[in-house]
């Protein structure tokens, strides 16, 4: 009979010297969302226990400190009041549905006071909104969930509204919902406890990458266009089922049944571009997916995307990204590994 050996703990990875301790406060608001609080915290939670030591702290908050209810009905214990917080390094308001709603004065005056302190402040989901609400997003490069894009772009002008999964523009922090708080927190935790422990805590949650900033929300060009605009959805539709072998967009005017240039009027007054620019870049995202996410050469990545040449894949994937596949996949193994600067780029004969 053979003895049975413990299964092995999580590897922990002892940090050279004590960090400084970090403590995050998360202010709920009535239906915020759970996933991106809890994609936040369990970051911070996994980062103590892969460093062996309590680097991370976090206290849940609402305005008047009893628990607040999320989206789908659960709430989180314990909850402090706002104004007994204490230190904070940053203080994230958890924003979901109806936030307009949960925008009260009282909240807008207490995010005045906070900002007053000189306490950073970040937002989650819809957080932005309370944050822009308040004035505190003037002037600032902010994110909010896609699905409010739009609305808020027109209320809040001053605000610098992005398409990317987070940004972090001084000492503000503001983040889309779903599961996005947690590559803010992996990029936070990068900068505060360097290269090792980001990329274990990725490897615990079984993530294929760390986002970055230059990662952007994907939004759906239903919700873009609205529904009363069949022609251009399925015409879209059909453009994305065939990546591969791309086809001309005279046989998709032929499939929606409409002339060529209606298809190209569609698209340049609703989605502000040609339809041959739009189909290029849905499939120039689908082969940056591709390059990062498998072991695909880039040449299989340029078939596979509908591109027979691959200078031409080069080129047009340059054109977008701002360099070629090849630097991208170098530079996503020097992001993996904690190295920070970008490979240079290699010159080609």
């Amino acid at each position: 009979m053979t003895e049975r050996r413990p299964i092995a703990a999580a590897r922990t990875r002892a940090l050279p010297a004590p960090p400084a301790q970090r403590r995050f406060v998360f202010l709920t608001l009535h239906n915020y969302s759970l996933i991106a609080l809890s994609s936040a915290v369990e970051a911070l939670r996994m980062a103590n226990r892969l460093a062996g030591q309590e680097v991370y702290e976090w206290t849940i908050a609402s305005l008047d400190g009893k628990p607040t209810p999320a989206s789908n009905g659960l709430s989180m214990a314990p909850t402090l009041g706002i104004d007994h917080i204490g230190p904070a390094h940053i203080v994230f308001v958890c924003g979901g549905v109806d936030v307009e709603r949960a925008c009260t004065p009282e909240l807008t005056t207490t995010l005045r006071r906070l900002a007053q302190r000189h306490i950073p402040l970040g937002s989650l989901c819809t957080g932005g909104y309370a944050l822009a609400k308040a004035g505190l997003l003037d002037k600032y490069k902010a994110v909010v969930h896609w699905e409010n894009m739009s609305a808020l772009e027109e209320q809040f002008p001053a605000v610098q509204f992005s398409k990317q999964l987070y940004a972090i523009d001084r000492d503000r922090y503001t983040c889309s919902g779903g599961i996005a708080p947690l590559d803010l927190m992996l990029n936070i935790i990068k900068e505060h406890l360097g290269r090792d422990i980001a990329p274990m805590i990725s490897d615990q949650f079984i993530l294929d990458r760390i986002r970055n900033d230059q990662d952007r929300q994907h939004v759906p060009l239903l919700a873009r266009v609205g529904l009363f605009h069949e022609n251009l959805i399925e015409a879209a539709a059909l453009m994305e089922a065939n990546l591969e072998e791309p086809l001309s967009l005279d046989e998709i005017a032929g499939l929606v049944g409409v002339s060529r240039r209606q298809i190209e009027r569609l698209f340049k007054r609703y989605v502000g571009e040609v339809p041959t620019k739009y189909y290029l870049d849905m499939r120039l995202r689908r082969a940056r997916g591709l390059l990062l996410q498998t072991s695909m050469s880039i040449m299989e990545v340029a078939v596979a995307c509908g591109f027979q040449s691959p200078p031409h894949f080069s080129k047009c994937y340059r054109d977008l990204f701002g360099h070629t596949p090849s630097a991208e996949r170098r530079n996503s193994r020097r992001s993996a590994l904690g190295l920070t600067s970008p490979a240079p780029e290699r010159k080609t004969a």
